[in-house]
């Protein structure tokens, strides 16, 4: 990733929904929203999506092909908790719907992120801060 590409996933809004309603926002870097924590426990969690491999804009037809096979291998791990939706959300005006998701480790979010080509996903345990973790 360049230098830019990394700014942008830094400076994005990372928004879950929440089940009753409205949304929660993650930061890289920041302590996860208190609205998530409790959710999360002490467990893994991460913030991915199968939208624009390589961040290079696709056809919405293949991203929502893509999208779906993603949610059905979180929902195929064992270790998999929780799937909420989301949405990445960039300063420039970028968004891609995105899956918060609790449970897996490092090691299962990484096979998956390779699979659908992702340069970079968020992740954190527990409440921790939010960290950006870069495959490319």
């Amino acid at each position: 990733m360049d230098d830019a590409l990394l700014a942008a996933y830094r400076a994005s809004a990372y928004r879950v929904r929440l089940t009753g309603g409205g949304w929660a926002t993650i930061r890289i870097d920041e302590a996860l929203p208190d609205a998530l924590a409790p959710h999360v426990g002490r467990h893994h969690w991460a913030f991915i999506t199968a939208w624009n491999p390589c961040s290079q804009p696709v056809a919405r037809s293949i991203n929502r092909r893509s999208q779906r096979s993603l949610l059905e291998a979180l929902h195929a791990l064992a270790a998999t908790v929780v799937v909420r939706p989301g949405c990445g959300v960039g300063t420039d005006g970028w968004h891609e719907p995105s899956f918060f998701v609790i449970g897996p480790g490092l090691g299962d979010m990484d096979i998956l992120a390779h699979r659908y080509e992702q340069n970079a996903y968020v992740h954190g345990e527990g409440a921790q801060p939010a960290r950006l973790r870069q495959l490319r």
